[in-house]
């Protein structure tokens, strides 16, 4: 099983969109076994997959299983949770673990027990290794992804701390070039702490034997420009966003988030503005490019939705490749 976190601290960059719909391409393409644990308090995955009723049964039912059910079990002192439950996505054809706004709430737990972590208190440790653990109960996966909140805080580094690897997606401006230092700076200083904590354990035994360490950045996907083709039939970004896309990979090299990538470029792939195909996916729960004439589709519209699933495709391609 290899586990992926989609992060970028700035909002907006159409990060749960390419999540679902790489996820998903996996699955209907490739044949995966594809897991998406919905770890953003907004819940934008989990919205997208399912339709009101079905939304309507997870947060009233009592019996429903949430990522907060993952993490509610150590604020009351009560360890890991025992039973996983994950929910299908059938246009998807993937499994979900729904989000949850209560999420919102964990991060004063993680943050409280970091500090615990960083003394070399096991019980700060098992507390940040949480999602090391649910990992764990999701071996039978090919690929678990994660859709996390923009945030620099405490629940996205214990995610962070847990994943193989995480993809950045990015809009083309200014704002996504500073988030890469942001990010660099960020994970180089608690993934020290967490070493530090390490070393301060008195009883090295009692650590638990779950994946820790920190995500492997694999590289970044530029989203929402706008593209025209050239001579060859290459989509190319129009200038603008040429000029900005330039700086990119001089700013990882910049802050050495690139070291794991020698030979492989930071680019991942490229996500044009598919306009109106996106609120109609969202609106169906449905893969931009799964898209049919009961959904709405006509006309030009159906070249879109075939320019889309070989987009989507190459994406998830790649990460497949980087992903190992």
């Amino acid at each position: 099983m290899i586990s992926v976190a989609f992060f970028n601290n700035k909002g907006g960059v159409g990060k749960t969109t390419l999540l679902c719909n790489v996820a998903a391409y996996l699955a209907l393409n490739h044949n995966k076994r594809v897991c998406v644990v919905d770890a953003d308090p907004q819940c934008n995955a989990t919205q997208y997959f399912f339709n009101d009723e079905q939304i309507d049964r997870i947060y009233n039912s009592a019996h429903s299983f949430t990522i907060n059910n993952v993490i509610e079990p150590l604020s009351f002192g009560e360890g890991y949770s025992e039973k996983i439950v994950t929910k299908t996505a059938n246009r998807f054809g993937l499994s979900v673990i729904p989000g949850d706004p209560k999420l919102a709430l964990t991060e004063d737990l993680l943050a409280r027990d970091w500090g615990d972590a960083k003394a070399g208190e096991v019980r700060g440790i098992r507390t940040n290794l949480v999602f090391s653990e649910l990992l764990s109960k999701l071996r039978d996966f090919d690929y678990v992804f994660f859709d996390v909140s923009p945030s620099l805080g405490a629940l996205n580094r214990a995610i962070l701390l847990s994943s193989d690897y995480f993809v950045s997606p990015m809009s083309i401006d200014i704002f996504s070039l500073k988030a890469f230092e942001n990010i660099s700076k960020w994970i180089d200083g608690w993934s020290m702490e967490w070493q530090r904590g390490l070393d301060n354990v008195k009883d090295k035994s009692r650590i638990p034997r779950l994946q820790h360490g920190k995500a492997t950045f694999i590289g970044y996907v530029t989203q929402q420009y706008l593209a025209k083709k050239d001579a060859t039939g290459q989509r190319r970004a129009v200038q603008a966003y040429e000029v900005i896309r330039k700086k990119i990979d001089s700013l990882i090299d910049e802050h050495n988030l690139g070291k794991d990538l020698v030979g492989k470029g930071y680019e991942i792939g490229t996500v044009p503005n598919l306009f109106s195909l996106i609120p109609m996916s969202q609106s169906r729960h449905t893969p931009v490019f799964a898209l049919s004439a009961s959904d709405g589709v006509v006309g030009a519209h159906f070249a879109k939705v075939r320019d889309a699933k070989e987009i989507f495709g190459k994406v998830a391609n790649e990460i497949m490749w980087r992903a190992v």
